[in-house]
């Protein structure tokens, strides 16, 4: 049997975006982070067939569009990457959006504004259009708090680190530079990715954060590491690790947004702070901390994110029963 799939291709400040535009799998009317269960159950091989090699690779990030079931939103989406099928990613919102609305796969109820049912709750956006192109799209990301700070923790080859474990749609274990990390400077993308592969099986063993209204949404599986930023015009750089191998080459929507709140749970952001964050390759995306949250007994923030993104190429994709390959592969 062979399944089809049409794709719009994207890439969001240099990260890439696969919008499922044709040949999703039929999911039940049901909410969306109920719908995510049934994908991950029953779908998954469509996630790694479309993310994994030989038709995606190590950073492959995408989404699938479904009606919504909330009747405040537009429509919904299912996060599909190499690291699972997420509650939330800030980048593949900004792509989503600026591919959907460019080729007309959405209509908003209000020009330039629109509102997202994910597994991790509504999320609103707002977005800029000249001339039939999306110039910029601002998401009005979920409730993000710092779950937990200063949480040491020894990491093979490089001794102990310290580090925060922050809430932005994903967990994220945040580090600065301190005694045993230096900084970014000089690290390779392959040494960033060794590190974070050893920082997140020692997290394993000793911290595993739960999302006080949802207990699905769990663990540390991102890292961002963090230091000076390269431009003047930024207020902070970063790496952003997900998955087995990948680092983001944005900056990181739920990324921004983790570190937000972590700097918001220090003291070091305000209510009205700007955060213009740097990713690896320069790209920036704008953080705004909006207002104050609650959220269970923690204290957070309400992030918006301002970033970019480009339509890069239509893409109808053949998973064939026949290829050995058909449901993809990952080199580790």
């Amino acid at each position: 049997m062979r399944n089809s799939f049409f794709c719009i291709d994207a890439h969001t400040s240099g990260n890439p975006v696969r919008l499922v535009a044709g040949g999703g799998p039929l999911l039940p009317h049901a909410p969306i982070s109920e719908r995510r269960e049934i994908f991950v159950r029953d779908h998954d091989w469509v996630r790694k067939a479309l993310m994994f090699e030989p038709r995606g690779h190590d950073i492959m990030s995408g989404a699938i569009i479904y009606p919504a079931y909330r009747e405040d939103c537009d429509f919904a989406v299912l996060f599909i990457e190499v690291s699972g099928c997420l509650p939330m990613c800030g980048a593949g919102t900004i792509g989503t959006v600026t591919a959907a609305i460019e080729e007309g796969l959405v209509k908003p109820r209000e020009p330039g504004r629109l509102a997202i049912e994910t597994p991790a709750g509504r999320v609103d956006v707002t977005y800029e259009q000249k001339g039939g192109y999306v110039e910029s799209v601002r998401l009005h990301n979920i409730a993000s708090y710092l779950h937990e700070a200063d949480v040491e923790v020894d990491v093979s080859g490089m001794g102990r680190l310290r580090v925060d474990i922050s809430y932005g749609g994903n967990y994220y274990a945040v580090i600065e530079p301190q005694e045993n990390w230096s900084g970014l400077d000089g690290m390779t993308a392959s040494d960033i990715v060794g590190c974070s592969q050893k920082l997140r099986s020692a997290l394993a063993d000793i911290c595993d954060p739960i999302h006080p209204h949802d207990a699905r949404i769990r663990g540390v599986h991102h890292a961002i590491w963090c230091d000076r930023p390269v431009n003047d015009t930024s207020d902070g750089r970063c790496a952003v690790f997900y998955g087995e191998k990948a680092i983001d080459r944005s900056p990181g929507g739920t990324g921004t947004s983790a570190r937000m709140a972590q700097l918001y749970g220090k003291g070091r952001l305000t209510v009205g702070s700007r955060y213009r964050h740097e990713s690896l390759i320069g790209t920036v995306f704008e953080g705004r901390v909006v207002a104050e949250a609650r959220i269970g007994p923690y204290s957070g923030i309400l992030p918006s994110i301002g970033g970019w993104a480009r339509v890069i190429g239509h893409n109808t994709i053949f998973v064939d029963d026949r290829d050995p390959l058909a449901h993809g592969f990952q080199i580790r």
